[in-house]
C-alpha cells in the first residue's frame, strides 16, 4: 500500500471519527446515539456483519464496499462510547494499536525473520503465536464465541477437539421418553463434523443451500399486482 492510499484512508478515517464524535456531543448530537450502549449496539453489530456476509457472497464490488463502511462504522462507534464511558479507558487509537500489534505478533515470518516454508508452517506459526498470548487460558475450548451460529459453533468446538487431540465423547443417553429435538441436534451435529472432515464450512454450505430455496420460491411466486 503506498503512502497516498495510506494518507486518504486516515484522512477518512479522521473524518469519520469526527462524524460519531458530532453525533455523540452533549450539545447539538443525537440523542438516539448517545443513549447507545455495547449491550444495545449488539442486534446492529450482528446484522450489519451479518449483510457483509451476504454481500461477500452474493453481492457486487458496490455492496462489499457499503457494508464494510457499515462495520466499520460500528468499530468507530463502540470505541467512541467506550472513550466517553468512565472506567472503559480506551479509544479507537487503542484498538487500532492493538490489533496491528496483535497481527504482527502472529505473522513472524514476515514482521520477526521466521521463516515459513509453506502455509502449513504459517499456520503453525500464527498458533504458537495465538498459545503465548492465551497462555492463561484453562481449556481448549476457551475463547469459542457463545453468540456464533450453532453450525459455525459446533465446527469450531471441532477444530478445537481435533486441535487438541481428544476424543469425540459418545452422545449422552437419554432419560426417560426420548428427546427429539435432542436427537435430530446430535445427528446435525454428526453431519457437521463429517463437513469438517471434508474440509467444507457448514455455516456457508446451509446460507448457500436456503439461498437457493429462496431463489427457486421467489422464482415460483404468482406476479403481485
Amino acid at each position: 500500500m503506498t503512502d497516498g492510499v495510506d494518507g486518504r484512508a486516515g484522512a477518512e478515517l479522521a473524518a469519520l471519527v469526527r462524524v460519531v464524535e458530532a453525533l455523540l456531543a452533549d450539545e447539538g448530537g443525537c440523542e438516539w446515539n448517545r443513549a447507545q450502549t455495547p449491550e444495545s449496539l449488539v442486534t446492529y453489530l450482528v446484522e450489519e456483519s451479518s449483510e457483509l456476509v451476504e454481500a461477500i457472497e452474493s453481492g457486487t464490488p458496490a455492496d462489499r464496499r457499503e457494508e464494510l463502511g457499515d462495520v466499520l462504522y460500528q468499530v468507530v462507534l463502540h470505541a467512541a462510547i467506550a472513550a466517553r464511558a468512565p472506567g472503559e479507558g480506551f479509544d479507537l487509537a487503542d484498538v487500532v494499536r492493538d490489533v496491528a500489534a496483535k497481527t504482527v505478533r502472529r505473522h513472524p515470518h514476515v514482521f520477526a525473520g521466521d521463516e515459513a516454508a509453506d502455509v502449513d508452517d504459517i499456520v503453525r506459526l500464527w498458533s504458537a503465536a495465538k498459545a503465548r498470548e492465551k497462555a492463561d487460558r484453562r481449556s481448549a475450548y476457551d475463547g469459542v464465541p457463545l453468540g456464533l451460529p450453532a453450525l459455525a459453533r459446533a465446527q469450531k468446538v471441532e477444530s478445537r477437539r481435533r486441535s487438541a487431540g481428544h476424543v469425540t465423547p459418545p452422545a449422552a443417553p437419554v432419560d426417560g421418553a426420548p428427546d427429539v429435538e435432542l436427537s435430530w441436534g446430535r445427528e446435525l451435529l454428526a453431519r457437521v463434523d463429517a463437513a469438517t472432515t471434508e474440509g467444507l464450512d457448514a455455516e456457508r454450505a446451509l446460507r448457500r443451500a436456503v439461498r437457493e430455496r429462496e431463489q427457486q420460491l421467489r422464482s415460483g411466486e404468482a406476479p403481485r399486482p
